[in-house]
């Protein structure tokens, strides 16, 4: 295991971190691990070091999905890939900058050539605004940072995963948004900015991927945990609520939705639980707003309920 990125510069060129799989004292056995659903699959995150990209890992890990991390920090990143190992998964953990272009391209390959064709996209890298500042206060240079990250950075990963999924005829794509995508936030006028054009170029995409069996997905996650920078800075002022991902630790980290464009997807509180659970019967009656899942393939699991 090679783990000396010391003179690393992610900016530039992607470093290898760290590859690793499964050992003999893994805690899966077999029959544990025939029951996940993702088995074998091959999955890219970015900004997978801490917070809600970590926990994403962690999530697929547990469901059998082999694993590239894609970060800027050596100790988050090797954390990250140990974690998800303990799953009986293979993991590679690269530092790269997902706003360069050429990094990007060499971390997909790298990636792909250690694991194999990937299978979902999940774009989580991204910065928020540092300053609390109108616009005409602002750094114009973090300013323009936290949009190219949030932005470019999902079209730099996008257009080098798309080619291969569109060639294979499958695919997910899973694009972290925010609320602030849909409303104005002077406080956060980059983050709010990006996010919004996030939403508009995942439209864009979704509708010619759609019959090659290529799905895009926005889904906005909510407050996430102290330790996940963007969403730290927005809980103060509650504007995306105080509640986390529902089952972020759980289920609900486990990126298997499909659906039939993108859309951002807002994240219910324990209210909105309570809720939707006393209208259970009344919405399966009457079929009200109903989320249609496409089945990935012969052996989804989520299959059965298209």
């Amino acid at each position: 295991m090679a783990a000396d990125l010391r003179g690393c510069r992610p900016d530039v060129t992607p470093r290898f971190c760290v590859s690793i799989g499964p050992n003999a004292r893994s805690a899966f056995t077999i029959e544990r691990m025939s029951m996940r659903t993702l088995e074998g699959q091959v999955a890219l995150v970015t900004g997978a070091g801490r917070g809600i990209g970590r926990e994403i890992a962690l999530g697929l890990a547990e469901e059998g999905m082999n694993l590239g991390v894609l970060g800027r920090h050596r100790e988050t990143l090797i954390s990250t890939a140990r974690a998800c190992v303990r799953n009986g998964v293979r993991c590679v953990a690269l530092a790269a900058d997902v706003v360069n272009p050429n990094a990007v391209r060499e971390a997909v390959r790298s990636i792909e050539r250690d694991l194999g064709p990937l299978d979902l996209l999940v774009n989580n890298a991204g910065q928020v605004d540092r300053a609390e500042v109108p616009l005409w206060e602002a750094d114009p240079q973090q300013w323009w940072s936290v949009v190219e990250t949030n932005l470019r950075g999902p079209f730099n990963l996008m257009r080098c995963v798309l080619p291969g999924m569109v060639a294979r005829q499958r695919g997910r794509v899973i694009n972290l948004n925010s609320g602030f995508a849909l409303r104005p936030e002077w406080r956060y006028s980059a983050y709010a900015t990006s996010k919004a054009a996030l939403l508009r170029l995942s439209d864009n995409v979704a509708g010619p991927l759609r019959p090659h069996g290529v799905t895009v997905l926005d889904i906005s996650p909510g407050v996430g945990d102290r330790h996940d920078r963007r969403d730290a800075d927005v809980r103060g002022h509650g504007a995306l609520g105080q509640h986390p991902l529902p089952g972020l630790d759980g289920e609900g980290r486990r990126a298997r939705a499909a659906g039939p464009a993108a859309r951002p997807v807002p994240a219910p509180g324990p209210r909105q639980h309570r809720e939707l659970l006393e209208q259970a019967g009344q919405i399966s009656e009457h079929d009200a707003r109903t989320l249609r899942l496409r089945p990935y393939g012969s052996g989804d699991a989520l299959g059965s309920y298209a």
